[in-house]
């Protein structure tokens, strides 16, 4: 129960934070307004939705044969292919590149999956530093915390707040809360780590299995920093990022921007299909697909989680999400937050850790209505709310019922069993009429926000004879 006790009093540190709540309600409802004006034809959204999500589907349901021809289309370009299991396993192979090449420093793009390895603190164990070169990345690095949004990580962070932050660690630096002040700041202590940096690190937003390829999408220019300077580039990503032809990458380059940040396309998109060539000036010698399990062979067989893994990492989810406006997201306590990570993390990670993040949901159903690859969101939501507490169920999501309250349970199986008899359910209604006025006024958080509901004098089956009505 501890990491109930600890989620709930994360939830409540942040509705008590008047700057998070102020920082987080303008971020969202500026990404909503620009997604809301990057798709002026609904029939071109529609017709776009239906096909990434084709898209997606016909990838996962071939998974296996797709990361095979990966994997041997990767090879054959000169990529070498590490499978993980676990993150583990997936962390033990980056340091092994690391030492192979005698690396004392990794510089990173961002990678939500070396999030989920938790990568930075593995490897600074062992003697390496890594270094996030994504601007938001390394605010949050500077501050010694994780991402808050998997698109805009310090997005919880005002500009002041920032420019706070770069003062008390570069006090070299004037201060200045100026935005493109404090990015030219960043850009310049970051330029002479690329290189310096003999091995540099980037996630994978699509694997083309049909050629070998690894797409990446970026704004800032880093991350194809990350990955042409250095002389060693380690890509890292989840098995369900691959996709099956060169063809599908399109219509889903097209709807990730702006389902993402209502852009039409990102400034910088990089396909990465082998180190370098003799006859080329730039790129690494080496170049390292490591592909992560952790879980998701586990979600690929069962027929209705598998919709989890279409996931574009796109963030539309989180940033409609009346919830995860409110208390931001770090008080989900997992690598990804908002509507999204509440479906995600408790198939990783088990419903003992995570069972609470799919109760953090209005089930308004915003999620769904806006996911690029039509997730059926609130549905698995309810999916995993009934094995949170449920053992009775035939999904294999671990800690099954790990959520369940026996006395809770037995409320609920008394209410049961009077309504499904007529005579009790009368008695009950009738003692409870009378006995209203000892119903107590506090029923724990139900009544923190609201009025304690009172039961009426009258019940309908006395108003109704009183009206004449009477059974046939």
């Amino acid at each position: 129960m501890q990491q109930s006790i600890d989620f709930h009093h994360r939830v409540g540190s942040a509705l008590h934070d008047p700057q998070i709540r102020s920082n987080f309600r303008q971020a969202m409802d500026g990404l909503m307004y620009k997604r809301q004006h990057s798709f002026p034809d609904a029939d071109e959204l529609l017709r776009l939705r239906l096909r990434s999500a084709e898209i997606r589907i016909n990838a996962l349901s071939r998974l296996p044969e797709l990361l095979e021809q990966l994997e041997t289309r990767c090879s054959e370009n000169g990529i070498q292919v590490h499978w993980a299991e676990t993150t583990e396993q997936a962390n033990a192979i980056v340091l092994d590149i690391m030492n192979r090449h005698d690396a004392g420093m990794l510089i990173k793009g961002k990678s939500m999956v070396s999030e989920e390895m938790e990568l930075n603190h593995y490897l600074e164990q062992h003697g390496v530093t890594c270094l996030e070169s994504d601007l938001g990345e390394f605010i949050v690095q500077l501050a010694g915390e994780p991402p808050s949004h998997i698109v805009a990580p310090a997005i919880h962070k005002s500009r002041q707040q920032i420019a706070r932050l770069f003062s008390e660690k570069f006090p070299e630096i004037p201060y200045s809360d100026d935005v493109d002040t404090l990015t030219r700041s960043a850009r310049e202590i970051l330029r002479r780590k690329f290189h310096a940096a003999p091995v540099g690190l980037s996630g994978v937003n699509f694997a083309v299995a049909e050629t070998g390829t690894l797409c990446l999408v970026e704004n800032e220019g880093n991350g194809r920093m990350c990955t042409t300077i250095p002389p060693v580039h380690i890509a890292v990503t989840g098995i369900e990022k691959v996709v099956e032809k060169l063809s599908d990458i399109p219509p889903l380059l097209s709807i990730l921007p702006r389902s993402a940040t209502g852009q039409h396309i990102t400034t910088y998109f990089n396909m990465i299909s082998s180190p370098r060539k003799p006859d080329e000036r730039d790129g690494p010698q080496e170049v390292h697909l490591v592909l992560l399990d952790n879980g998701r062979s586990r979600i690929y067989q069962d027929e209705q989680l598998i919709a989890t893994l279409r996931c574009i990492r796109c963030g539309a989810c989180m940033n409609h999400c009346p919830v995860y406006a409110r208390i931001g997201g770090h008080a989900y306590g997992s690598t990804i937050p908002g509507p999204i990570g509440s479906i995600l993390e408790p198939q990783k990670a088990g419903l003992e850790q995570f069972g609470d993040l799919p109760t953090a949901s209005t089930l308004c159903g915003a999620c769904g209505a806006v996911c690029p690859v039509q997730i059926p969101i609130p549905n698995l939501l309810n999916r995993l709310r009934y094995e949170r507490v449920r053992q009775d169920h035939t999904g294999a999501t671990p800690g099954q019922g790990s959520q369940r309250n026996p006395w809770e349970a037995r409320i609920w199986s008394s209410w049961r069993w009077m309504h499904a008899n007529p005579w009790l359910y009368r008695l009950g209604t009738r003692v409870a009429t009378g006995l209203r006025w000892l119903i107590p006024q506090r029923l724990g958080a139900w009544t923190r926000v609201r009025s304690a509901p009172r039961i009426a004098k009258k019940s309908l089956h006395t108003l109704a004879r009183q009206k004449g009505f009477t059974h046939e």
